[in-house]
């Protein structure tokens, strides 16, 4: 079957707390989607924010960050009295996350209080979810002694605290309350999402998870495993990622990630990635594999550099590094993030394993080529009308020269798509050769780029804050969408047949 899905960040969900989050709202949209035939929610990172508010910046590659927990569960669950609750910001059609952290912060505080005076209640449950998941105690050690040192980078912490990953010396009574509290978060988080993805594949919505390829250096990842990256005595890298210039960035993009040490992950038998895999593999039910194109060659930059002008490509062992993937997780369902100009090595990388890919279909048209024809996209591929690193459609089109629009238009038209032109787009897409067609909600919405996500190579404000104040306008796109899927061959239901009613 030609499946469809819908990309929608879970900070992006309506609800009366500033921010969207995983109660409600975020049963509300499965039911939208399921209603409409959609098979496959994608969601961006859902992992603890760090620089920038970046999902691909986190504290790490599989935590939860509990500025999603929903306040409303915890009420339906008895943490919270419903009398205590006021909401906040509830009409918001952007993220404030320094404010909405420090709203919800007296009620995360307040339920971990009631947890404790009732902790017979919940010890079996919670008992379980630690033992099962051991990774907890050393990210909450991280959180609390990054508090302690003033919310800076590990590499800036008092020795003592630096080096207890290493040699365990310090003693952590004094913190054991702080600890606590950090793991509690991670129970509440993993119990709420667990209902939340039960709900969507109980409802026929699989869940397409998002895993970066870099990590960022103020991280437990990084903390934890050092020998992994190539770093300076001090924790500082010594080499950081990014892109070299091309098209669109003239002085390419210097992201700051620090670079693995393939030589000692692959001596290790690739346990890092493997165990950041396997943890994210089963919080999801698909898992889109960032930056596809390092496992092939990864652009070095000296740290000491301000710009991704000057580096080298490197390559990486990805065939080693995949074969022992498939060896231990041999059921893991991934898809690869293939964009950008590459070398044919890295499309032989990805066809070696039938990894599935992306195509973008705004990159049809443009500056530099013509559109494709509409089934030109492999059947092996998700299309995507644009990502989260993209204009919306809308703004995209708004910013063509003249001459390209009417070439847009013309095609689009001549195909027989109707409608705006987001609405043309959509069709396009979902009329592709794809066996899977990923539209983002910004575009079924018509936005323009006010509702853009992120803009590479940029950091802070807007990035990152667009959300939906309600689903209003969204109820109202819904019934030309499904309309759409069941057109071309894209939706769960089943159409009539001739002569039935």
């Amino acid at each position: 079957m030609r499946k469809n899905g819908v990309l929608m960040a879970i900070s992006s969900l309506p609800s009366g707390y500033g921010i969207g989050d995983l109660g409600p709202g975020a049963f509300s949209f499965v039911d939208y989607l399921a209603e409409t035939g959609v098979n496959i929610w994608q969601i961006l990172p859902f992992n603890r924010l760090g620089y920038g508010n970046s999902p691909y910046q986190t504290a790490s590659s599989i935590a939860g960050d509990e500025i999603y927990i929903s306040i409303d569960n915890l009420v339906e669950d008895g943490y919270l009295a419903l009398r205590e609750i006021s909401h906040f910001d509830e009409d918001a059609t952007r993220v404030d996350y320094d404010a909405v952290r420090w709203f919800k912060a007296k009620y995360l505080r307040k339920a971990f209080a009631h947890f404790q005076e009732n902790f017979p209640r919940y010890e079996r449950a919670y008992t379980v979810f630690l033992e099962e998941n051991p990774w907890v105690y050393n990210y909450s050690v991280f959180l609390t002694l990054k508090d302690e040192n003033n919310l800076t980078c590990w590499t800036n912490w008092i020795p003592a605290h630096r080096d207890w990953i290493k040699n365990r010396d310090l003693n952590l009574t004094p913190y054991e309350e702080d600890i606590a509290y950090y793991q509690f978060l991670q129970f509440i988080f993993f119990s709420q999402w667990d209902r939340l993805k039960h709900y969507a594949n109980e409802s026929g919505i699989e869940i397409m998870g998002d895993l970066p390829y870099y990590v960022g250096i103020d991280s437990l990842d990084v903390w934890e495993n050092q020998q992994c990256f190539l770093l300076a005595q001090d924790g500082e890298p010594s080499y950081v990622a990014g892109v070299p210039p091309d098209y669109f960035n003239e002085d390419g993009q210097r992201w700051g990630n620090p670079i693995y040490n393939w030589d000692v992950l692959q001596k290790d038998g690739f346990r890092f990635w493997i165990e950041r895999l396997r943890l994210n593999m089963n919080v999801f039910d698909s898992i889109r594999l960032d930056h596809f194109r390092a496992f092939d060659t990864y652009w070095k930059i000296a740290a000491e550099e301000d710009t991704a002008i000057v580096g080298a490509w490197i390559e990486a062992p990805g065939y080693a590094f995949f074969d022992a993937l498939f060896q231990a997780l041999p059921d893991i369902n991934i898809v690869v993030e293939d964009l950008g100009d590459l070398r044919p090595e890295v499309l032989a990388l990805r066809d070696h394993y039938g990894f599935t890919g992306m195509e973008i279909m705004q990159f049809s048209f443009g500056k530099r080529r013509l559109p494709a024809p509409k089934r030109a996209v492999g059947e092996n591929t998700i299309a995507y009308t644009g990502t989260h690193d993209n204009q919306t459609t809308l703004g995209w089109f708004l910013e063509l020269k003249e001459t390209d629009q009417k070439k847009v238009k013309s095609y689009l038209k001549r195909h027989g798509y109707k409608g705006s032109i987001s609405e043309q787009m959509i069709q396009y897409t979902l009329d592709s050769g794809a066996n899977v067609a990923i539209i983002p909600v910004w575009d079924i919405l018509g936005l323009d780029d006010s509702a853009r996500m992120n803009t590479p190579s940029t950091i802070g404000p807007p990035n990152w804050e667009w959300k939906l104040a309600d689903y209003d306008l969204f109820e109202e796109k819904l019934d030309s969408y499904a309309a759409w899927l069941t057109q071309y061959g894209r939706t769960a239901f089943s159409p009539p047949q001739a002569g039935e009613t």
